[in-house]
């Protein structure tokens, strides 16, 4: 007893069309993924430098306070980095503190930053302008901007606003009050032109 020639058993496989469409089915997944995953990237990289720099800016603030010296954030925008200066005793000189820990750190360059200063060069959301008529201008300590945030002695600091934003126009905003040198940080409107 033989078997039937026309019973053959079938095997089991994919034809060419079904490879097709699961191939096409994980290039589209891939892509959402992807793009998706790059903005969380930005979003990410956006987020851990403003933290690299509250770090930063704390530090400076708490060593102001305790050696009861100026000490100072200054930036390099050129090699995208931020450094720690303190200043001489009773000088308005600043030299590097490099015997500090967390006082030197590098910025990816895909987050470029804006510093403001109202009075100076802030945009409209930047903050009050100081109070009072020209005359009471040399109140505010810092009239001509430069790249460096200062945190004095009595526990103040420069009022400043740091803008970062990534190179997708999603832009964070850390404000320094200028009274208490506590850093807010503020989630701006995306800009298209980043």
């Amino acid at each position: 007893m033989s078997g039937a020639p026309n019973n053959c058993v079938r095997r089991g496989g994919f034809t060419l069309v079904e490879m097709m469409v699961v191939v096409v089915i994980v290039s589209i997944m891939s892509a959402a993924i992807l793009a998706e995953m790059h903005g969380t990237f930005q979003d990410a990289l956006l987020r851990s430098t403003s933290r690299e720099l509250l770090g930063a800016f704390n530090v400076a603030s708490s060593r102001a306070i305790s050696i009861n010296r100026p000490h100072r954030i200054r930036f390099d925008r050129v090699k995208h980095r931020y450094f720690l200066e303190k200043s001489r005793r009773g000088g308005e000189e600043f030299f590097p503190a490099q015997d500090i820990s967390g006082g030197v750190g590098t910025m990816d360059p895909r987050i470029s930053f804006h510093i403001f200063a109202p009075g100076v060069n802030a945009p409209d959301d930047a903050g009050q302008e100081p109070s009072g008529g020209s005359e009471d201008q040399g109140d505010f300590r810092s009239t001509v901007l430069e790249e460096a945030v200062t945190f004095y002695p009595d526990g103040t600091a420069d009022e400043r606003q740091i803008e970062l934003s990534d190179r997708d126009g999603f832009r964070l905003a850390l404000r320094i009050n200028p009274i208490t040198s506590r850093v807010q940080v503020t989630t701006l409107e995306h800009s298209d032109h980043p």
